[in-house]
């Protein structure tokens, strides 16, 4: 039996109570059945939508055409969705049509993998027309159906059982994996904004690593083929025990479940094979190649539609991302107004991913290194010494109190302010500041 939240509950009670089958369906049914706590309860019903309106008080038609009726119980949303059919898919995205039907079996097998096939009541227990009980318990992501159909009518579902298998630790069944290596030129159909979707939850799962199945499926070529000449792209330096992409994946293994985090490490070496040189030694380098990086993420983060937030501080972060930093305040402080105090920590969490996924031999010390910078850097905050131009003691009104003409000379003195409190910050007190501008000492500041 399943534990069902009280509110959904009530809500598959009350349908039935006025004759109409009803369920709570797919993700949450097979989260709950592997010991997961689910994000979202779904309800599919063989009530219409406008019979679903007539037994609740409060409902709201977000996807009346497809059937979808939003119930609201104590100030909780419920999707209710009415048994389906879909028509014609023409683009590979969405059916033209749906028609409705009383039918549990027909919605059911529209679905697209058989653990998602799956619903449940109290009463009737649990309803798994295509064994997806069985495929949860084997760990494998099989489509319902025939697998062209499916990836036909959604050229997204071919991601998404990367995602699924990714998220779950599951394995694509094979015809299921064959059938996405036939149709993976229908990715080009889908929209930026879902395929990010897809790849975001991908690199932010337990299983980092499956987005290699894109190369191992031909996806990659069409939504990152960016990250083909990483493959195997060795990179003939004692630092390193991996090739490019196998470094890069470890990488993005190293760090957080975090989007821009994990974001940053997949392209943090893209620029690699496009920057390598050998030294007389014939050792890799590769001299640039964070701003070759930066340059190619930046392309890639526009053409996912990211938001430019998220665009800025990625690349911020691949464009310092080789930057070094010495344990001492002032190279901390420098290192911070450099970089900016908004990233500075996240970028420590990216170098120790980065050195974590190199020849740990010679790279352990630059992660506890790392940790006493990180150390230092609290010690500067709870000193109270300057690291941003807002900490400063001093703004352009205080130089035009004492004469300086308002315009781009004010910038000009703040930035050497800043620069000599940053490397004394002792300095940092209006009365110092305003004397040293006052005396022209200020030209002395490099």
């Amino acid at each position: 039996m399943i534990n069902i939240p009280v509110n959904i509950k009530l809500v598959v009670e009350m349908i039935i109570s006025k004759g109409y089958e009803a369920y709570i369906v797919g993700g949450c049914v097979r989260d709950t059945l592997m010991g997961r706590t689910p994000n979202d309860w779904d309800v599919t019903t063989s009530a219409c939508p406008e019979e679903v309106k007539k037994i609740f008080e409060r409902t709201i038609d977000t996807g009346i055409k497809h059937g979808t009726v939003t119930v609201l119980i104590d100030k909780e949303a419920i999707e209710v969705t009415t048994y389906r059919i879909d028509g014609d898919y023409l683009d590979n995205r969405r059916p033209e049509e749906v028609f409705f039907t009383k039918d549990i079996e027909e919605d059911l097998k529209r679905r697209d993998f058989t653990i998602n096939a799956i619903a449940y009541n109290d009463i009737d227990g649990i309803i798994d027309l295509f064994d997806g009980t069985l495929d949860i318990e084997r760990k494998i992501i099989k489509c319902v159906g025939d697998p062209n159909d499916r990836f036909n009518e959604d050229g997204l579902r071919m991601l998404r059982a990367i995602r699924f298998s990714a998220q779950l630790g599951f394995k694509i069944e094979n015809e299921t994996f064959k059938a996405i290596k036939q149709n993976n030129k229908l990715i080009k159909n889908m929209s930026a904004e879902r395929i990010r979707e897809e790849l975001t939850k991908i690199l932010v799962s337990s299983y980092p690593e499956k987005v290699m199945i894109l190369y191992e499926s031909g996806l990659m070529e069409y939504i990152l083929p960016e990250f083909l000449p990483c493959i195997g792209f060795k990179q003939d330096n004692p630092y390193h025990i991996y090739d490019v992409a196998d470094h890069t994946i470890e990488a993005v293994k190293n760090i957080e479940k975090e989007a821009v985090l994990r974001w940053t490490m997949l392209l943090h070496d893209f620029g690699k094979p496009h920057t390598k040189t050998f030294d007389d030694k014939g050792i890799g380098h590769f001299y640039g190649h964070g701003i070759v990086s930066e340059e190619l993420a930046g392309k890639i983060l526009n053409r996912l539609k990211f938001d430019n937030k998220s665009i800025a501080k990625i690349k911020r972060l691949i464009r310092f991302h080789d930057y070094r930093i010495n344990p001492t305040e002032k190279s901390v402080r420098k290192a911070v107004s450099k970089i900016g105090e908004d990233v500075f920590l996240d970028l420590l969490k990216v170098q120790r991913a980065d050195d974590s996924a190199k020849n740990l031999e010679l790279k352990r010390e630059n992660i506890n290194k790392s940790h006493e910078i990180e150390k230092i850097y609290y010690e500067i905050k709870e000193k109270q010494q300057c690291i941003s131009k807002k900490e400063m003691k001093i703004d352009g009104s205080d130089l035009i109190g004492i004469g300086i003409i308002e315009g781009k000379e004010i910038g000009i003195i703040l930035d050497k302010l800043f620069k000599l409190v940053v490397e004394y910050p002792e300095m940092n007190e209006k009365e110092k500041l305003i004397e040293v501008v006052e005396k022209q000492k200020i030209r002395q500041v490099k």
